[in-house]
């Protein structure tokens, strides 16, 4: 596809090149990561050898510098280099919820809900729904930029309209929605971590829930969206105009049947797993909140309270908010893969959870750097 930009301009387009050229030009963030905990051990030892302190902002105590730049601060670094990489919170909290994402990725069901989503809606309301699909792809990882990003080219191809503002649509919901949603995804174990990383240096024994962030992630997703629709069709559509789009003959007959309503709609065995997925999560949604009643309320209710307490604030429900993700994942996965006959054996299933794992090297890589930075930083206050 060819696209001729337009002659003049604008001061919108010079914004987003400056934007676009100082973003390409910081390093990746497990770079930045490795270089600031180099820099948490060369400033330990300048403020050490200057004898700072600072007093602690819950105690009031004066807490003085670890001056990392010694042999003790080499052996500290060098023997617990595993330790800080394994006991890092996020790192756990997103493997174990990847898992039960992966089978209902591998599965099918959630590329299937989404086109389910996107071809449902009326073309006035076509860039709305493709920026609030954009947001809800967030709680399967990565699916949105896989799936949802092409097909959205091809469903404005569709419609009539040009097809880089669907994508941009789309990118815009998944990329400037990737923290809010009105589920909980994968995402909010890994920013509940980071942040109990930092509370506990400190409070060693604060915990940061899954959930904190819960209310604003809703509360973002409609303005998300809502600005989302408005960028794309007052700054984006007039650069893109609803015009023919030039393909090269021997991909027109190929781009032709890819754009083609038909070719995208659902597959009878495809609507059959979405309506026994559904009915798996009313039935997982309803155990969970009678889980989640309170103790004496009905029969067994409450069973995830905190026993003594009757409190859910602080109870095993909401600090099993992993398990619940990776229950989701797993049972509706399974209910949706046998219904439509995309998942046959057990081999299906762990090959889902292995491909969830595969995709994860890079976060790893930062994970591990990461890890290492808050370790240095939270040893160089104490004394």
């Amino acid at each position: 596809m060819t696209h001729t930009a337009a002659a003049k301009t604008t001061w919108i387009d010079r914004f987003l090149n400056v934007v676009e050229k100082g973003g390409n030009a910081l390093p990746h963030p497990a770079t930045l990561f490795a270089l600031l905990a180099v820099l948490v051990v060369l400033m330990s030892g300048v403020a050490a050898y200057f004898d700072l302190s600072a007093p602690h902002p819950s105690t009031g105590e004066s807490i003085g510098v670890v001056n990392l730049m010694t042999l003790e601060g080499l052996h500290r670094i060098s023997t617990n280099m595993v330790t800080n990489f394994t006991s890092f919170a996020p790192l756990g909290t997103v493997l174990v919820a990847l898992l039960g994402i992966g089978v209902a990725e591998h599965s099918g069901m959630i590329g299937a809900s989404l086109r389910l989503l996107v071809l449902s809606s009326p073309r006035y309301l076509l860039t709305p729904v493709m920026v609030f699909a954009g947001v809800m792809s967030n709680m399967a990882s990565e699916i949105g930029y896989v799936l949802l990003v092409p097909l959205a080219g091809l469903i404005f191809l569709a419609a009539g309209r040009h097809p880089i503002l669907g994508m941009a649509a789309a990118f815009a919901g998944v990329s400037g929605g990737y923290s809010a949603n009105i589920l909980i995804g994968t995402i909010d174990p890994l920013l509940a971590g980071l942040s109990q990383e930092a509370a506990r240096i400190v409070d060693p024994g604060y915990t940061v829930s899954a959930v904190a962030n819960w209310y604003f992630m809703i509360a973002s997703t409609p303005v998300v969206t809502l600005l989302g629709w408005f960028v794309t069709e007052k700054i984006v559509a007039p650069r893109f105009p609803d015009k023919p789009t030039e393909v090269p003959d021997d991909q027109e007959a190929e781009a032709q049947h890819a754009a083609d309503p038909e070719a995208q709609r659902l597959k009878p065995e495809e609507k059959r797993g979405l309506k026994w997925a559904l009915a798996a999560t009313i039935l997982i949604t309803l155990l969970l909140v009678w889980a989640a009643l309170p103790i004496g309320l009905f029969p067994g209710s409450g069973f995830m309270r905190d026993q003594e307490t009757n409190d859910l604030l602080r109870s095993p429900f909401l600090n099993s908010v992993v398990a619940i993700i990776f229950l989701y994942g797993v049972v509706v996965g399974i209910t949706y893969g046998i219904a439509a006959r995309t998942i046959k054996s057990d081999e299906d299933v762990i090959r889902g959870m292995g491909q969830s794992m595969s995709t994860l090297g890079i976060y790893l890589v930062l994970t591990f750097f990461a890890a290492q930075f808050v370790a240095y930083f939270n040893w160089t206050s104490w004394d």
